[in-house]
């Protein structure tokens, strides 16, 4: 009876077979969880911030919308700001087109001064906020509205002065027109450095 023949297949030895059994463990493994990375907390707000004026405008207030949309354009990523600047225009645009309610304090024409401001239809928004004016001939905020949109319309003398009765009537507007965009305009005219710098006249 003939023998039975031998593989000729040597032997695995001791080291192959413990490769083997580590590359098959490997195969078994769970890949690695990939750890998040961590999202600037100023883009979060700003997402958060857009979120809630696609709520509004979806909802059709548009004021609020806007609103939420402004503090958009002024956060950190680019992407989202560009989002926000096209439908502030679409909000500014369904504004323009709603009736405009009946004003008669000067709060109501404050109001809709800085909304004709804001679409820069500048002659409406004097014309508010000058009622507004005299309805409330000691209201600091409608002078700093007034010198806001002087500035806005190149009318430095008249800005100057209502920007003074402003901070007459109240002096924390000093230092608020020392960060507003709107006096840009005053910004190289040494009339409003002495006026919102006064300690700088003293040294």
């Amino acid at each position: 009876m003939p023998k039975a023949k031998r593989s000729k297949r040597p032997a695995r030895s001791a080291r192959s077979r413990a490769k083997s059994k580590k590359k098959q463990a490997l195969a078994k493994a769970k890949p690695p969880r990939r750890v998040p990375e961590p999202v600037d907390p100023r883009i979060q707000q700003q997402l958060k911030l857009y979120e809630e004026g696609m709520r509004y405008f979806s909802q059709q207030k548009f004021h609020k919308a806007r609103q939420s949309f402004e503090k958009v354009i002024e956060g950190y990523g680019k992407e989202l700001a560009d989002r926000a600047r096209v439908h502030l225009a679409v909000c500014d645009q369904r504004i323009s087109r709603m009736p405009q309610p009946s004003l008669r304090s000067a709060d109501d024409h404050y109001h809709g001064g800085i909304a004709m401001m804001n679409l820069g239809r500048w002659d409406e928004a004097r014309e508010h906020l000058d009622k507004a004016k005299k309805l409330a001939s000691k209201a600091d905020y409608i002078f700093y509205a007034l010198a806001a949109l002087d500035c806005l319309t190149g009318e430095a003398d008249s800005a100057l002065q209502n920007l003074r009765t402003a901070i007459e009537l109240k002096p924390e507007n000093r230092y608020h027109a020392r960060n507003d965009e709107d006096f840009k305009f005053l910004n190289e005219d040494p009339r409003f450095t002495d006026l919102i710098y006064p300690e700088r006249e003293s040294a």
